[in-house]
């Protein structure tokens, strides 16, 4: 079938699959792999490690996820203290070192999510089954366990394996709704009778989210926009909007990556840790501020800078994701790096930490599957699965892969924008203009939220400034917008 009588699905599916391959990312499992899935039996849960599935675990997702990595529960310890419990869906008692599926996972390193599909890094049977924390069944996990202070400060932690069940499946927007004030108890929630848990949970984000940002942790905000199909035709691109209920799984997720790091690294254990470094181009970036009436000091402070950020978001809220666009451009790109016990360490810039490493997506992220089996041959006393300099390999190769995903990912979604406007061709859009350089100028629509380069009428725009344009031309394929300035 030609293209122009393809459905618009099948469009971005082709142009995804070609793009995994351009970046040498596999966009199918092996028949060895397909085989060892189905030919996978779900492990024993009720006998391994401790015993925690009367906990109030909880599990907070898009409404249609289904790779569910991890769950939270809490409990008040006493006036002071909360303890908090992360569990992450134990992939390793599933995935063999060294077998198909660890071999594709090890490949890609991560699920690669494009407008039309995603393209999984564990098959479908284990990602959203076997290796998912399903709502109501019986799950292997490892489990971080933190007591947190009343102020945010983690007083005690410790990490081990348990049997868990997943309470009451929630999502993001409901859950934000009804924690803001302004929707019932979801009902995944009531029927649980879990509201007081999930209540505790908030508390426990929020202190936790108060010292992050007290430290430094930067507050940005992109423009990123989900795919809205009716069947198989694409009707609409909605921006992704982060609420409450994203907080307090970024806050509780942050502090749990940082009691795995610590963890190993008081194991006296080599590991991969997810890494910001000190920006390079710090100058540029005091530029930048300067740009918007504002000074940062001569040497890099996370605290100054996301400082000057609340500013901006508060002053310019339409302005503010293509500042934060800039800011994140001039901080450069995180990376998974090798951490020896002792040596020093390089932290992560954007989150204020110093201690981090990713490790509770086991089911999308292949650094998270390293982590948990070294997590894993510590609790059980055998050998290290992977020799430092494979470690060093693994974390050059993970930053790789992951770069070439989020070109897959932008590829894709830019093609997705130009079939969403291709047959708008002439209409005119409330927009903002994003860039005004030499090498080009660029307006970003109000309704959808798309970016195209402006080529007729673009002399003397600025950036911030808001216009209407007309849409002149697309191309799917390349992902190209045209644009007319009216006026």
């Amino acid at each position: 079938m030609s293209a122009a009588h393809q459905e618009p699905r099948d469009i971005l599916n082709d142009i995804a699959r070609q793009a995994m391959l351009d970046y040498d990312l596999l966009p199918d499992f092996s028949p060895e792999a397909q085989a060892q899935a189905h030919a996978i039996a779900l492990p024993s849960a009720k006998l391994s490690g401790r015993d925690l599935r009367s906990a109030q675990w909880v599990s907070i997702d898009n409404d249609d996820s289904r790779d569910l990595d991890q769950l939270s529960a809490a409990q008040v310890l006493d006036a002071t203290t909360t303890r908090l419990l992360v569990a992450i869906a134990d992939v390793d008692a599933s995935v063999t070192r060294g077998s198909p599926i660890d071999d594709h996972a090890r490949h890609n390193t991560t699920s690669v999510y494009t407008a039309g599909r995603i393209f999984p890094m564990l098959p479908e049977r284990l990602s959203t089954d076997l290796t998912s924390l399903i709502e109501g069944q019986e799950r292997l996990a490892v489990v971080m366990q933190l007591d947190v202070t009343a102020e945010g400060a983690i007083s005690g932690s410790d990490i081990y394996r348990a049997t868990v069940i997943n309470k009451a499946k929630l999502a993001y927007d409901s859950v934000a709704s009804w924690l803001e004030g302004g929707a019932p108890v979801p009902p995944a929630l009531a029927a649980a009778g879990l509201e007081e848990q999930l209540r505790l949970q908030d508390r426990v984000a929020q202190a936790l989210g108060r010292v992050r940002h007290a430290q430094g942790a930067l507050t940005l905000e992109t423009i990123q926009t989900s795919a809205v199909f009716e069947g198989s035709l694409l009707r609409d691109l909605v921006p992704e909007r982060t609420n409450r209920a994203h907080e307090l799984i970024e806050n509780v997720m942050v502090a749990a990556n940082g009691v795995a790091a610590r963890w190993l690294q008081a194991k006296g254990q080599p590991s991969i840790r997810r890494v910001l470094r000190t920006p390079e181009h710090w100058d540029r970036i005091v530029a930048l501020a300067a740009e918007h009436q504002g000074q940062l000091p001569a040497a890099p402070d996370p605290v100054a800078l996301n400082a000057f950020l609340a500013r901006c978001r508060e002053q310019s809220p339409d302005q503010f994701p293509d500042l934060s666009l800039a800011v994140i451009k001039l901080l450069g790109r995180g990376e998974y790096a090798l951490e020896l016990p002792g040596a020093p360490v390089a932290g992560h810039f954007g989150l204020a930490v110093t201690d981090y490493m990713h490790s509770t997506a086991p089911n999308r992220r292949f650094p998270d599957v390293i982590v948990q089996r070294l997590i894993k041959s510590v609790l059980d006393a055998t050998p290290a699965p992977y020799p430092q300099s494979e470690l060093a390999a693994l974390a050059n190769h993970c930053t790789l892969q992951e770069d070439n995903a989020a070109k897959v990912e932008r590829r894709v979604a830019k093609s997705a924008a130009a079939l969403l406007l291709h047959a708008r061709v002439g209409q005119s859009f409330d927009a903002i203009i994003t860039g005004a350089a030499d090498k080009g100028t660029w307006a970003r629509t109000v309704a959808p939220p798309v970016e195209g380069r402006i080529v007729r009428g673009f002399q003397g725009l600025k950036v911030g400034q808001k216009v209407t344009v007309r849409l002149l031309s697309t191309d799917v394929s390349r992902g190209f917008i045209d644009f007319a300035c009216e006026k």
